[in-house]
């Protein structure tokens, strides 16, 4: 069953609960040195765990766009499948699409969407809205 992220009555799928994980996993890998939402607290506690107040939306954009700023200077063979277990790999392994070029571009939902754009688009709402964010 593939997850999205929801605002008001408006989902966006992002793609299987794996592959979700995995692009939480390889944010705090590479940018929160000190451990899982030491940096990124309402993107990696709050909007992971499944609800984003609509209240912090704007401080968890600023969070993603941080975060995405140093992934884009990583190579897609740095992805994290699972934080917890660093040996597990995607299961397509390196055979990723030519476009892929980075660790910004490296994730795309389900329906083709750039994942990090789709969660840009969802916390802008949510803050415009005054709607919580739901991973779901």
């Amino acid at each position: 069953m593939a997850v999205g992220v929801r605002v008001g009555s408006i989902t966006d799928e992002l793609g299987a609960s794996s592959f979700v994980h995995s692009s939480f996993s390889t944010i705090s890998a590479h940018c929160e040195p000190s451990g899982w939402g030491s940096r990124f607290p309402h993107m990696m506690n709050e909007l992971y765990r499944g609800r984003l107040p609509h209240a912090n939306a704007l401080l968890a954009l600023g969070e993603l766009h941080a975060a995405r700023a140093i992934l884009i200077n990583l190579p897609p063979a740095s992805v994290v499948w699972d934080i917890d277990n660093r040996l597990s790999r995607p299961p397509w392994g390196d055979n990723i699409a030519s476009h892929i070029t980075n660790l910004s571009n490296y994730f795309v939902s389900s329906t083709g969407r750039d994942v990090f754009g789709i969660f840009e688009e969802a916390l802008a709402a949510s803050a415009e809205e005054r709607r919580d964010a739901v991973l779901e």
